[in-house]
C-alpha cells in the first residue's frame, strides 16, 4: 500500500524546488523501500532548478546523493533485509551489460535512465504520484530529496552495520565523481603536476585523490577563499584563484612544460573552461572534463591543430571514471583509517524544508558541502558567515 511522505521536487524547468507530500509506492521484485538519513546538495541538482539539466520527465524529485536505512524489501529480492544501511550510488550497475562486464561499471546501460525518472525496467511506470495521481520522477532512479524513496537495488551499496550515515552520504557522488577523476581518468602519478578547476564538492576529492595518487604538485583553483582554504587543508599544495596564474605557476615548476593534467570540476562548465585547462597542461598531457555544462554550450575554442602538434588528451569522466560497487566500500575503509577526509568538508545540513537556503548557501560559496538531514537522523546547522 502507497505512503505518504514529503519531498522536494521541481515542478517546471526553469523553476525551485518544491517541498510537498507525495505518494511513495510499495517496493516491487528488486526494489527497496528506504527512509532517508542524510541527502547531499550537489551542484548537479540544481542543474534541474536552472534548466542546465533537461528532465525526462516533469514533476521531478531532486537528489541523487545520500544514505538512509532499509524499511522494506520487494518480494523475491534476496541479499537485503530491513535494517541494512545502504548509501546510493547515483548511476546504477546491472553487472551485465558489456560496459559493467568490462569493469565500467559507471557507464552502464541503465545510465540512459537517469534522467527519465521512471523505473529502469518500464519508463512508463514512476514510483512517487502527486495527490491527484500526477507521476512524479526520480533524479537518477533516486529521488533523494525525499523522507523515504524506492529505489532499484541495482543502485544501492550496502554499508557495515557500524557505518555512521550522517559522514558517509559524501560517497555516493562527491568521492568517487572527484577522487576517480584524478585516480582513474587523470592517471596522476607519483611526481606528477595537477591543477584542479574548482574546488568545491566534487572538486575537494579530485585534490584528495590527485595527493593519494603521490602529486609532486596539487594545484587548486577557485574564486572561493573558503574552498582554496579548504584545499589546502586536505591535499592542496598551492592554490590560486584564477586559472591564468595557477597555469603560470605549473609551468614555472615544469621547465615551462605546464602540468600533466588538468582536471575541471566547476560548478556549471563553459566550453571556454576546457580551453584555458588544454592550453595549462604540458605536451602529452591530459584535461579530464568532470563538471556538467548546460545543454547550451557546443563549442570549446581550441585550434584542432594543437590537440595534433602538442599530442594532448581531452577525457572525459563521469562518476570520475570509477567502478562504484569496488570504489565505494574502498573508499569507506579509507575513510575509516582516516586517509579519506570527510567530516571535514560538511560545513552545514539543514531541514528538508530549507533546501532553497541550502542552494543559496551553495551558489554563494558559504559551505563547502552541505546536506538534508532528515527527522530522526540530526539536528540541522548552518554555515558561519
Amino acid at each position: 500500500m502507497p505512503i505518504r511522505t514529503r519531498a522536494a521536487l521541481v515542478r517546471e524547468q526553469p523553476g525551485p524546488f518544491e517541498v510537498t507530500d507525495v505518494l511513495l509506492d510499495d517496493p516491487r521484485q528488486g526494489e527497496i523501500l528506504v527512509k532517508m538519513v542524510m541527502s547531499g546538495l550537489c551542484h548537479s541538482d540544481y542543474h534541474l532548478v536552472t534548466g542546465d539539466s533537461t528532465a525526462g520527465h516533469l514533476p521531478m524529485v531532486g537528489g541523487h546523493e545520500g544514505t538512509g536505512i532499509v524499511e522494506a524489501v520487494g518480494p523475491n529480492t534476496p541479499d537485503w533485509a530491513v535494517g541494512d544501511k545502504v548509501v546510493f550510488s547515483f548511476i546504477a550497475s546491472c553487472g551485465k551489460c558489456r560496459w559493467c562486464n568490462e569493469g565500467m561499471t559507471n557507464l552502464c546501460q541503465l545510465g540512459a535512465f537517469l534522467m527519465r525518472g521512471s523505473r529502469f525496467t518500464d519508463t512508463d511506470s514512476f514510483r512517487f504520484s502527486l495527490e491527484d495521481g500526477t507521476p512524479v520522477g526520480q533524479m537518477c532512479g533516486l529521488g533523494t530529496f525525499a523522507e523515504h524513496t524506492v529505489v532499484d537495488v541495482n543502485s544501492a551499496v550496502k554499508l557495515p552495520a557500524d557505518a555512521d550515515l550522517d559522514k558517509v552520504w559524501l560517497l555516493g557522488c562527491g568521492v568517487g565523481t572527484g577522487w576517480g577523476s584524478a585516480v582513474y581518468a587523470a592517471d596522476v602519478s607519483p611526481g606528477d603536476v595537477v591543477i584542479v578547476m574548482g574546488v568545491g564538492g566534487v572538486g575537494i576529492h579530485a585534490v584528495q585523490g590527485a595527493s593519494h595518487a603521490g602529486a609532486m604538485a596539487v594545484i587548486a583553483v577557485d574564486p572561493v577563499e573558503l574552498k582554496r582554504e579548504t584545499a589546502l587543508q586536505v591535499g592542496a599544495t598551492h592554490a590560486f584563484d584564477n586559472i591564468a596564474d595557477a597555469a603560470e605557476f605549473a609551468r614555472s615548476i615544469t621547465d615551462w612544460q605546464g602540468a600533466d593534467s588538468a582536471i575541471i570540476t566547476v560548478g556549471s562548465l563553459r566550453g571556454q573552461d576546457v580551453a584555458d585547462a588544454f592550453y595549462a597542461i604540458r605536451k602529452a598531457g591530459t584535461v579530464v572534463v568532470t563538471a556538467i555544462a548546460p545543454s547550451s554550450e557546443v563549442s570549446i575554442p581550441i585550434s584542432p591543430l594543437d590537440i595534433t602538434r602538442f599530442q594532448k588528451r581531452i577525457q572525459g569522466a563521469i562518476y570520475g571514471a570509477s567502478n562504484p560497487r569496488a570504489d565505494i566500500p574502498r573508499q569507506y575503509a579509507m575513510y575509516k583509517t582516516g586517509q579519506l577526509k570527510l567530516d571535514e568538508l560538511i560545513s552545514a545540513t539543514y531541514a528538508l524544508d530549507d533546501i532553497e537556503q541550502g542552494y543559496v548557501d551553495l551558489i554563494e560559496g558559504r559551505n563547502m558541502r552541505g546536506g538534508i538531514a532528515h527527522p530522526a537522523s540530526v539536528i540541522p546547522t548552518t554555515p558561519e558567515d
